[in-house]
């Protein structure tokens, strides 16, 4: 693996090393298979896109769950019971494993009304009408 590979990896891993570790298997699984068994910038890259795995190292989950906020229910508040139901995930894991990166990542808020979705990049939801990729919520990424 060479430097550039491992750098891609690292990026999208959330700074977590058990994600790392995880992302670092599934990309050497697609070089062996698919290419010449070196991890290379591009390789790491072209396997974390198979994967699913963006350039802010969301994953399938994390876009349903903002999907939903942004989609579903056009940026209103939605209480964690709603929002598992709709992604068909547990509450429990939601909170856990999804919800502190969406969190620390300024994507999320969490309120007494509800989970409101923050910023969201507009590459990713470019149907989403441009009112809905903002929140009207004060703080730092909220483009207030």
């Amino acid at each position: 693996m060479d430097r550039e590979g491992a750098t891609r990896i690292a990026e999208r891993s959330r700074g977590t090393p058990r994600i790392a570790n995880r992302l670092l298997r599934r990309v050497r699984d697609f070089v062996e298979v698919r290419g010449d068994g070196a991890i290379t910038g591009e390789t790491a890259v072209e396997g974390l896109e198979l994967f699913g795995v963006d350039e802010l190292g969301l994953d399938k989950v994390d876009r349903a769950i903002l999907d939903a906020l942004c989609r579903r229910f056009s940026g209103s508040p939605v209480g964690l019971t709603t929002l598992a139901q709709c992604i068909g995930e547990e509450t429990d894991t939601i909170e856990d494993a999804y919800e502190p990166y969406l969190l620390q990542q300024g994507l999320l808020q969490r309120t007494p009304r509800g989970r409101w979705r923050r910023r969201v990049p507009g590459r990713m939801w470019a149907s989403c009408p441009l009112s809905l990729r903002f929140s009207e919520l004060p703080g730092p990424s909220s483009g207030a």
